[in-house]
């Protein structure tokens, strides 16, 4: 079952909670920590992205195509929308011979605010390459043209692109390919339930890759590459304002943060080689951020000046109409340590 990760509350009542599970895992697969159930199934929605990354390595595409660190960023990450971000996919799309017509992941406004109310005033509607998972798309592009596997249909679940993508989160995760539920993610991309500890595990094996304290061969090759790569530009990552690159800023060369969507999260600790993932019942970021920084605080991860550049995560005041602070977010929650 659920516990409780955040209380919220108003004046000096508890006026609402937030519930979720957690799995701190080493790259064997061993829980360091957990609370609540480790083995629920949890859709990796945009937790993902670094995992279908890694058969633009493992192809030979990123080699092929000239694609660097900034590039396996930008395909890891759930972007903003930002000019910088918008320009590398349309770089990329112009290596592979494609256009933003090629990219089936819809429309959405540019998640950076400032960016979007730019593109307004300037009377222009956002495109393609504006949605957080525009990077994404272009790698899943970089692959089928690689390949030489048709473009049109290359979201479909028995494409090859998918079925190679599947098989990639099957081998990372260690759940075989006939228990992962594929569903649907909001991109129209397929997206995969495993169980919350393998999330863990998955991360703890970028960490230990990046680090080289995995066995050699091709995939722990890719995952060292990627792991590096994310570590190098955090604002690919995500984007300015948010949590998964202020926390890989203010923790350099430490962490790779991944945000999922409906209140998932997992986290690459490259010291310890640990991964975390975390998953808010309700979904909610609001009981999201906090647990994230008080999961790094309690594993030891935190610096003072980390913990400072992140208190707005930690504990956020809750303010009416009139600015006046009228209570609090906090995490409430224990870990439960396994050794």
């Amino acid at each position: 079952m659920p516990e409780l990760l955040v209380e919220v509350t108003r004046g000096d009542r508890v006026e609402s909670m937030h519930y979720g599970c957690l799995a701190v895992a080493d790259p064997q697969g061993r829980l360091q920590a957990f609370l609540g159930d480790p083995e629920t199934y949890v859709c990796l929605r945009s937790m993902a992205k670094p995992i279908q990354t890694l058969p633009v390595l493992t192809t030979g595409a990123a080699e092929a195509f000239g694609f660097g660190p900034e590039e396996l960023a930008l395909f890891s990450g759930s972007l903003n929308g930002q000019d910088f971000q918008v320009a590398l996919v349309q770089k990329v799309l112009s290596r592979l011979g494609l256009t933003a017509d090629n990219m089936l992941c819809g429309i959405h406004a540019p998640s950076h605010r400032p960016t979007a109310q730019a593109l307004a005033q300037a009377g222009l509607a956002p495109g393609v390459i504006h949605n957080n998972c525009a990077g994404k798309h272009a790698a899943m592009l970089a692959l089928c043209v690689h390949q030489g596997w048709p473009t049109a249909d290359y979201l479909d679940t028995r494409h090859p692109v998918q079925q190679l993508i599947l098989r990639t989160i099957a081998e990372v995760t260690e759940v075989p390919a006939g228990q992962i539920t594929v569903a649907i993610d909001g991109c129209g991309a397929p997206v995969f339930f495993v169980p919350l500890s393998r999330i863990a595990l998955a991360y703890a094996r970028f960490a230990a890759a990046a680090q080289g304290n995995l066995p050699d061969g091709p995939l722990t090759s890719a995952m060292a590459t990627l792991a590096r790569a994310c570590l190098a530009h955090p604002r690919l990552i995500a984007g300015d304002g948010r949590l998964c690159t202020d926390i890989m800023q203010a923790l350099p060369g430490q962490v790779i943060a991944k945000t999922g969507a409906e209140g998932g999260y997992a986290l690459a600790l490259m010291e310890a080689g640990w991964g975390v993932a975390i998953k808010v019942s309700d979904g909610h970021v609001r009981g999201l951020n906090p647990t994230a920084i008080e999961t790094l605080q309690q594993l030891e991860v935190l610096t003072p000046e980390a913990a400072a550049a992140l208190a707005k995560y930690h504990l956020p005041a809750i303010k009416n109409h009139r600015q006046e602070t009228v209570g609090q977010v906090r995490p409430v929650f224990r870990l439960a340590k396994t050794g």
